[in-house]
């Protein structure tokens, strides 16, 4: 193995480690607010089933990831203060609801992509 190489993999091994949970955390929610935004973004320029059914993966997806966080909210293990945890478990119980409106026509996404903005704009302050 040459030194380029072996910086290279060193590199990438100290880099991969230094990643946190809230950095996942971030990853995670910026992929289901991309997706929710160019799902919508798709959904206004192909009126009708084919655009709805990529707005519909997306909805999944996003309601998806937040039951699985409300799930780790309701296990012991997590530490976040009590307050948080009950904020985003309102949260979750919003999106829940809105994507049913979603899917049912009666709202628009917005309102969901907005509530994922704010919560990596906290993740990314450090807000605990």
């Amino acid at each position: 193995m040459n030194a380029l190489l072996k910086a290279k993999s060193a590199y990438t091994a100290a880099n991969a480690s230094t990643k946190t949970t809230t950095d996942y955390e971030y990853d995670i929610v910026a992929r289901a607010t991309q997706n929710l935004l160019a799902a919508h973004k798709t959904a206004s320029a192909k009126k009708g089933a084919e655009g709805f059914a990529v707005l519909a993966e997306a909805l999944h997806k996003n309601r998806k990831m937040w039951t699985i966080f409300e799930v780790d909210l309701a296990a012991k293990e997590n530490q976040l203060p009590q307050d948080v945890k009950e904020n985003l478990f309102y949260l979750a119980e919003f999106t829940r609801q809105h994507t049913s409106k979603v899917l049912s026509r009666k709202a628009n996404v917005r309102a969901l992509i907005e509530v994922n903005m704010a919560v990596l704009r906290g993740l990314r302050s450090g807000a605990t």
